[in-house]
């Protein structure tokens, strides 16, 4: 390199520098000053990431006074060049020295960069490649969206999402029961329309005791940041903007804090919203007359929401007037009046008795034959009954006709559209409960501290007194604090020997409170130097992290979880099956939750419940009055909430007493198990067996479910991700087998999306990422990948690349000029757009007679043949051919151009194809079901005019170029 005072060059490393001039040139450094950025920049002579910019005869200038020239002739003076030629404004002519060129002209085109001699490395172009064809696939992935969460793949719950998060605004009614995946399903949904565009704004509504669980499920499964709006976050956000919920996409907050808040509510609904998701829903009281304040309140955010989401376990059967109004939030206008939903009903149940048949094996009989044909009088229906109806039809065909019919008489179900609800008697895969009861004697101690506790406070309330006869060592501590009450306590022996009996076994343990929980670790840790992990509400969210964390992991880590009652919420430990119940909660509900952490789908093993009590007392009396009386521990309890408020008044007094009164417990726990049985006989009988085929998804979900299977299996997203570390200048260190620890490296440049300072770990393998929630699970859906391929695609990183062919049967010095052509077309992402027209790369590769020989020669094919050349030796070879290439950039862009023509054309095909089929469809079914909004009706029709109109407008760019010149060496 030669360097002057007033040469122009640019920094090959920091492009984004502008124009720098040649400010001092002094033994073996160089100064290089970049007006335009106003950096100064010293560089060792000999190593200097630098590239002269010379322009060329035909080329436009712009000097820094904005005078434009047409370059005619280059002249030399003293190391520095002399532009001469025509100005643009007034044909004159005029002669620009390099020196005043303008200082913000940059080198952003393929073409610029390459005859500007700012070559990349040939590995870059490679790559850069690679991530186009990526990305295009992905814009068109039908599983996108679903393959990104942190879950197991559960037919269920995948069907539901992908038949939900595709509709328009949907406004739905998930009704799972416990332990089937309702938030899973709900933050499946909001994750498919948040990636797809389909939504951007989301308000979550949830009881108090739910924030932190979907908080934590939000983002470790989801990637999905939600803000929790409060008193103190919304008054500071106040600071920031008229209302306050316009200063975060993603808002999480209870339903509490927005009932009693009438300001807050105020300003929630005068916000859009494109979801609203409301967990709980069941607590939503209505009557016709006096709607709830929290009805009142979520009904009004409904109105402001385009789609809304509401979660609920409760059956309709236990509350059917609520059950309407749930409905009423989705739809007011199709679901207005109580007495007509009742009469509309009645149908109904008469369509879903009609596909009873049709879900056994069995032949259909003449009349049930007859009932389907008068049921279905729109469609010919002729073909499919005669299969059923035939002996010798091939199975396939009639299990073919059955679905066909099936499907026919769903869309004619009036909440088929709107409610989704499984039950685990058609969801198969849980495991057995096994309930491991161990009576032991009260001690002394806790004896003596109830008599003073009761002595010294006879005004107790009810409830005060049942809950000093549940938890004595609360009742102990609060009369005398320096007592380790766990030093005589038998529960506290009864542990030991259960986690020494199964050293290599996990264990989670749930009791009442987070100063229990810490004082058995103390004991354990003490006593046996058992390692453990507490978890409790004290403590913040990355320190319940770690806990979890610890506890997960294989090596060095927990083999208990001590959690207080927040444990019942929010994590899932399904590779545990020992629960021991330190305590038991006097809430059926609670009680459930504590259980349904680890009784999930996703639990390879029976659980094994660990119930040590005292006999004799209180807690005996609650032990029996849930396992006897509810069935409780044994089997999910669907109905103990509505049983306990039955009973409350007979249970709570015979708590009270401490000692356990026999013969009146044995009364009220007969009482309570007909009761039981009772209700859950009006559950089974109220199952409506054909929503729960739609809820299932039957083999259509099982066969989505093994799509993202096989796409987890999927070797394409780990290579391409690797070569872009590496490229990137992200260090890699094995963690595991399956995980892999990311740091930023002194090469690194610029900013990473999801690496931290510290870094961060990641997998590719579903199945680690579930075992351990620190790990990142990357899928083509992760933000650090979607960040990636932004990065790779945008980035000028790969634009501009020169190779050397060594082929002895062409002449050498021959070339060949490939370009990467990319089709993109802008329209809001809620069109999604690039389902029907995604971006595109067009590949173009010309000789030097301007053939295209990119269907003769493929981009793996020429690539493998190829060998890089420095940078300076790329720079002159394209500084030599310029003159020669600019003709072959015409002649691409006319064939990029056709292209585009035939591409749009078929764009326009398949769009209208789709939406018109959707909208005949929903068009023909509301004529049968009036749940099909009209809304959605118009906004398919708009859409598809809009998509029209987007597509038309299409354009290709020129995204990379590659100079291939021949050898001979």
């Amino acid at each position: 390199m030669k360097f002057a005072l007033g040469q122009r060059w640019i920094s090959d490393t920091e492009s984004d520098l502008g124009l720098g001039t040649i400010v001092a040139a002094e033994g073996r450094m160089v100064t290089v000053l970049f007006p335009a950025s106003g950096e100064t920049r010293l560089y060792a002579q000999a190593e200097a990431p630098l590239t002269r910019v010379r322009f060329n005869i035909g080329d436009e200038v712009q000097s820094a006074e904005g005078v434009k020239l047409l370059i005619s002739a280059i002249k030399e003076q003293h190391d520095i060049l002399l532009y001469c030629g025509t100005s643009l404004s007034d044909g004159s002519y005029l002669e620009l020295r390099e020196t005043l060129l303008d200082h913000f002209i940059s080198f952003n085109q393929p073409q610029d960069r390459l005859f500007a001699g700012q070559i990349d490395r040939f590995d870059w172009y490679t790559l850069r490649y690679q991530a186009w064809q990526h990305l295009h696939q992905q814009q068109q992935n039908p599983l996108q969206g679903l393959v990104g969460a942190r879950v197991n793949l559960i037919p269920h719950q995948l069907h539901i999402a992908n038949e939900v998060a595709q509709r328009h605004a949907p406004r739905v009614l998930l009704a799972d029961e416990v332990g089937l995946g309702k938030t899973i399903e709900a933050g499946f949904i909001l994750h498919q329309q948040l990636i797809s565009g389909l939504a951007s704004r989301v308000l979550v509504v949830v009881p108090d005791s739910l924030q932190h669980q979907w908080l934590v499920e939000m983002w470790r499964r989801f990637n999905l940041r939600f803000a929790i709006f409060d008193q103190e976050r919304c008054e500071q956000a106040l600071l920031d903007a008229v209302n306050p919920f316009d200063t975060e996409q993603l808002v999480l907050c209870s339903l509490s804090f927005m009932t009693h808040n009438a300001r807050w509510q105020q300003l929630a609904t005068e916000c859009h919203w494109d979801l609203l998701v409301v967990d709980e829903a069941h607590h939503l009281q209505w009557h016709e007359q006096a709607p709830s304040a929290e009805y009142q309140c979520v009904n009004a955010l409904a109105s402001a929401s385009a789609g809304v989401i509401l979660l609920t376990a409760t059956p309709d059967q236990l509350g059917h007037e609520s059950h309407f109004a749930r409905l009423k939030l989705l739809d007011p206008a199709r679901f207005h009046s109580y007495s007509a939903f009742l009469q509309q009903e009645q149908q109904y149940q008469h369509i879903a008795a009609l596909a009873a048949p049709l879900l056994h094996s069995d032949l259909l009989s003449t009349a049930e034959a007859n009932a389907l044909r008068e049921a279905l009088t729109d469609t010919d229906i002729s073909a499919q009954l005669t299969l059923l109806c035939d002996q010798k039809a091939q199975p396939e065909q009639q299990t073919q006709a059955k679905q066909q019919l099936l499907r026919q008489l769903l869309d004619r179900h009036g909440t088929g559209r709107i409610l989704f609800r499984n039950s685990r008697a058609n969801i198969k895969g849980f495991p057995k409960r096994i309930a491991n009861l161990t009576p032991l004697t009260l001690p002394e101690q806790y004896s003596n501290a109830l008599k003073v506790h009761f002595s010294l406070n006879p005004q107790l309330s009810l409830t005060e007194k049942v809950s000093a006869q549940l938890f004595p060592e609360q009742v102990l501590q609060q009369l005398d604090a320096s007592s380790n009450w766990w030093q005589f306590d038998p529960r506290v022996d009864y542990l030991l020997q259960l986690l020494k009996a199964h050293k290599q076994d996990k264990f989670l343990l749930i009791c009442a409170s987070a100063q229990t929980a810490i004082a058995l670790e103390e004991a354990l840790r003490q006593r046996e130097g058992i390692r453990a992990a507490v978890f409790h509400e004290g403590m913040s969210i990355v320190e319940r992290d770690k806990a979890a964390a610890y506890f997960a992991q294989q090596d060095y880590s927990a083999q208990l979880l001590l959690c207080s009652e927040i444990g019942s919420e929010g994590r899932n430990f399904q590779f545990a099956h020992h629960l021991v119940l330190f305590d038991l909660p006097l809430n059926p509900d609670l009680l459930e939750q504590r259980i349904g952490r680890l009784d999930r789908i996703g639990q390879n093993a029976d659980i094994q419940l660990h119930l040590p009590y005292f006999a004799n007392q209180a807690q005996q009396s609650l032990l029996d009055w849930y396992h006897q009386g509810l069935d409780a521990l044994q089997h999910t309890c669907q109905t103990g909430r509505n049983v306990y408020e039955q009973f409350a008044d007979q249970l709570l007094p015979l708590l009270a007493r401490g000692e356990m009164d026999s013969a009146t417990l044995s009364n009220l726990i007969s009482a309570t198990k007909h009761l039981n049985q009772q209700l859950r006989q009006q559950l089974e009988q109220g199952r409506d067996r054909l929503l729960e085929i739609n809820s299932a998804g039957g083999a259509a979900a099982a066969a989505l479910a093994q799509q993202v299977a096989a796409q987890d299996n999927d070797t394409a997203l780990p290579m391409l991700m690797f070569k872009a570390w590496d490229m990137l200048g992200i260090n890699q260190e094995d963690r595991s087998d399956t995980s892999i620890i990311l740091t930023p490296s002194e090469q690194m440049q610029g900013s990473y999306p999801w690496l931290g300072d510290e870094g961060v770990t990641i997998t590719f393998d579903r199945a680690s990422a579930l075992a351990e929630e620190d790990i990142q699970l990357l899928s083509w859906d992760h933000p650090m990948v979607r960040g990636t391929l932004d990065i790779l695609t945008t980035e000028p990183h790969g634009s501009s690349s020169v190779a050397l062919l060594p082929n002895k049967a062409l002449p050498a010095g021959s070339y060949l000029l490939e370009l990467n052509f990319i089709v993109e077309a802008s329209a809001p992402a809620q069109l999604q757009l690039s389902r029907y027209l995604p971006a595109t790369p067009l590949r173009v590769l010309l000789d030097k007679n301007a053939n295209n020989l990119a269907g003769k020669v493929s981009f793996e094919q020429l690539s493998k043949q190829l060998k890089p050349v420095g940078r300076q030796t790329g720079s002159k070879l394209a500084g030599a051919l310029q003159t020669l290439l600019h003709p072959l950039l015409g002649k691409a862009n006319a064939l990029a151009e056709a292209e585009l023509a035939l591409l749009v054309q078929q764009a326009q095909q398949k769009a209208a194809a789709t939406l018109s089929e959707q909208y005949q469809r929903l068009a023909a079914l509301r004529k049968q079901n009036p749940a099909v909004r009209q809304d959605e009706l118009d906004a398919l029709q708009h859409k598809q005019q809009q998509l029209a109109e987007y597509i038309a407008k299409a354009r290709v760019k020129l995204d990379a170029i590659r100079l291939i010149v021949v050898s001979h060496d």
